[in-house]
């Protein structure tokens, strides 16, 4: 019932006021919430907890501006190589990357431009309603890493346990409540019956798709028409699909470069460094082979190489790879003849140089190869068709999320730490207001307090949530301050993860990159403790 009520639905930033002047006083209103935090455990009367309120609305007032401590805590490294899983660089010999996304990047209009395609063959070729034609890709949307529920139509973000985010689920482009939530789903957490219902948007791609779904979900309900939501999914799906299989995307790129292509002359600084230690470099993409060399010979025309093409930069080329299948399957590589745009007949048992292949398989490549896996490292964004086969194979495995370095950045902003400092007071108080709740059941003067302090954290995470995303907050944590299920994916499929290729020409190639040890589980996700603030 759930579930038909929402089809008939329609429609329905808090950055905190810094002064630098009054660090003092900030760092007494933060203070006092920490005495509030020991005096609530006492048991103390009613009287008692007026006067703690009293010191409440003080700290309240005062906490406006960034206490000292914060300003002087250690940023993280934007650019920096965060690790999951020990790993040797001296010990790595052969060094794997996929094209789009990993050895290239776009531009913001490339999403535009996949988003008005797909459109377009929603109502030419599946006959959507003309009226879907109106609406147009939200940049400040989508964030990677959601889901998309392909039985109630939602689109969610769910946390590194698989619960859904409270301000995480919307339906087509309307936000659902909590209450909403636990109406549809029963509860917050996705058992995993209904965990075969979702769909992974895990790639930069997949911002486009989710833009799409939520647009096209909204347009029914807009209509009050309804539908099945799996069919848009289909639909959808179908759309973005053709658009990169029928080359649509890929002629397009190749016709504007300088508009959806960013150069980068640091790429190529890193591949010459690791050919000229000696490594191996191998290309396994999914794209087509004009595709892959019209965007390298453009990202790289400015280049001087001492051969005649980007491809002598590699050992291995392989395009349309069809990954994840190339993990698993046992399908021949083909030898492509790149004038004639026609695949050979004969068998492949060795790559030859100058060469560009297509298909296979991981068994026939390490056949071939003859490469042990711990020996390999491969490169790519897409953490389930990149990296979740070569991590099962024994490779090392190393994530380019992009978004890492935006928000390493605003994390390590005053206006995140100040929120994130008042927030772990706030759940400090809240623990303890809880057990002084359950052992003395003071009533209504405990009741308000609560109140209070629950529409202080609500409004801190908003807060949180608005310096990165309005819709969906960040792409690596959740408003809670738990990781995201993006990252879940990131800790267990990526040994290592960065923003950019070239952030390891800052480091050593002998580098032994090892986790923090005081690190969980994200190790680029510093937290700033309440207990900074319990001093006198």
């Amino acid at each position: 019932m759930a579930a038909a009520r929402l089809r008939l639905l329609s429609a329905g930033l808090l950055s905190p006021a810094v002064s630098r002047a009054r660090h003092s006083s900030s760092l007494q209103g933060l203070r006092a919430l920490s005495t509030l935090s020991t005096t609530l455990g006492s048991g103390a009367g009613e009287d008692e907890i007026e006067r703690i309120r009293r010191e409440f609305e003080d700290a309240k007032r005062n906490y406006l501006s960034i206490p000292v401590a914060i300003k002087d805590m250690a940023k993280m490294n934007p650019q920096g190589i965060y690790v999951n899983k020990n790993v040797k660089l001296d010990d790595l010999q052969v060094y794997g990357f996929d094209y789009d996304y990993t050895l290239s990047h776009y531009s913001e209009h490339l999403q535009c431009l996949i988003y008005d395609l797909a459109k377009k063959h929603l109502v030419n070729e599946l006959k959507y309603p003309e009226s879907c034609l109106k609406y147009e890709y939200d940049h400040g949307f989508p964030i990677r890493g959601l889901y998309y529920d392909r039985l109630k139509g939602c689109l969610l973000k769910l946390d590194f346990f698989g619960s859904i985010e409270p301000d995480g689920c919307f339906f087509g482009r309307r936000k659902l409540s909590l209450s909403e939530i636990k109406e549809l789903y029963g509860t917050r957490h996705i058992g995993r019956d209904q965990a075969r219902q979702l769909v992974g948007l895990m790639d930069v791609f997949c911002f486009s798709e989710a833009c799409l779904l939520a647009d096209i979900v909204q347009h029914f309900v807009d209509a009050k028409l309804e539908f099945d939501a799996s069919y848009v999914y289909e639909d959808v799906n179908q759309s973005i699909q053709h658009v990169h299989r029928s080359g649509l995307i890929h002629r397009k790129i190749l016709s504007e470069p300088q508009k959806y292509l960013i150069k980068n002359s640091q790429v190529f600084r890193f591949l010459k460094m690791l050919r000229e230690k000696g490594k191996n470099l191998f290309l396994l993409t999914n794209s087509p082979f004009y595709f892959v060399d019209g965007g390298m010979s453009y990202l790289l025309e400015d280049e001087h190489f001492d051969g005649n093409s980007w491809r002598e930069l590699f050992d291995v080329v392989i395009a349309q790879a069809n990954k994840p299948t190339f993990y698993n399957s046992d399908h021949p590589f083909r030898v492509y003849d790149t004038q004639k745009d026609t695949l050979a007949f004969t068998a492949v048992d060795k790559f030859l140089p100058n060469e560009v292949y297509y298909h296979g398989c991981l068994k026939s490549f390490l056949q071939i190869t003859k490469w042990r896996g711990p020996e390999v490292i491969y490169f790519g964004d897409h953490l389930l068709s990149d990296l979740r086969g070569p991590a099962k194979a024994g490779w090392r495995t190393a994530a380019v999320i992009r978004e890492l370095e935006d928000e390493i950045e605003i994390q390590n902003g005053d206006s995140y730490r100040f929120q994130q400092a008042k927030l772990s007071i706030i759940h400090d108080l809240l623990g303890k207001v809880h057990a002084t709740v359950v052992s003395t059941e003071k009533g209504q003067v405990y009741r308000a307090l609560l109140d209070e302090l629950n529409a202080e954290r609500r409004q801190c995470r908003s807060a949180m949530r608005d310096l990165f995303n309005s819709s969906f907050g960040a792409t690596f944590l959740t408003d809670t301050g738990r990781e995201s299920s993006f990252a879940y994916h990131i800790h267990q499929y990526a040994d290592i993860y960065t923003s950019k290729l070239e952030n390891f020409l800052s480091y050593a190639p002998e580098s032994w990159l090892h986790p923090p040890h005081d690190i969980k589980i994200m190790p680029h996700n510093a937290k700033v403790p309440a207990s900074l603030f319990s001093g006198s």
